[in-house]
């Protein structure tokens, strides 16, 4: 699976989630570390990606088309946190089924959203 993630989740997470075979882009040290939502956005959809992020303001692009968004939402995230709930949710969902589907990770919790195809129906 194609996925792009954020400056703020952990490197053993992305190194993880290549040792299970995923192409996984890290923005952290890069030129496009500290980009605008907007702008990170636009990346994932262009290439593709499952966006991993732990800023809520993505959740507002649940109603349009997206190839999937994971966000971390912890009381007090730290890096064994954030990777372990990224690690939780990753397996529950096949790579077909992340295309257009919002998984929020909270601490003990989880939501699941994904947009109607057709909202007139």
């Amino acid at each position: 699976m194609k996925i792009l993630v954020d400056e703020h989740i952990p490197l053993m997470t992305v190194q993880a989630l290549r040792l299970l075979g995923h192409d996984v882009h890290d923005i952290r040290g890069t030129p496009a570390q500290g980009m605008q939502d907007a702008t990170l956005w636009g990346m994932a959809q262009r290439d593709e990606r499952l966006l991993i992020t732990t800023d809520k303001g993505f959740t507002q692009y649940r109603a349009v088309p997206h190839h999937g968004m994971l966000v971390i939402r912890l009381r007090r995230p730290n890096r064994e946190r954030i990777h372990q709930r990224i690690m939780q949710a990753m397996p529950q969902f096949s790579v077909e089924e992340w295309p257009g589907l919002l998984v929020v990770m909270r601490d003990v919790a989880q939501s699941t959203w994904r947009a109607r195809e057709d909202p007139w129906a």
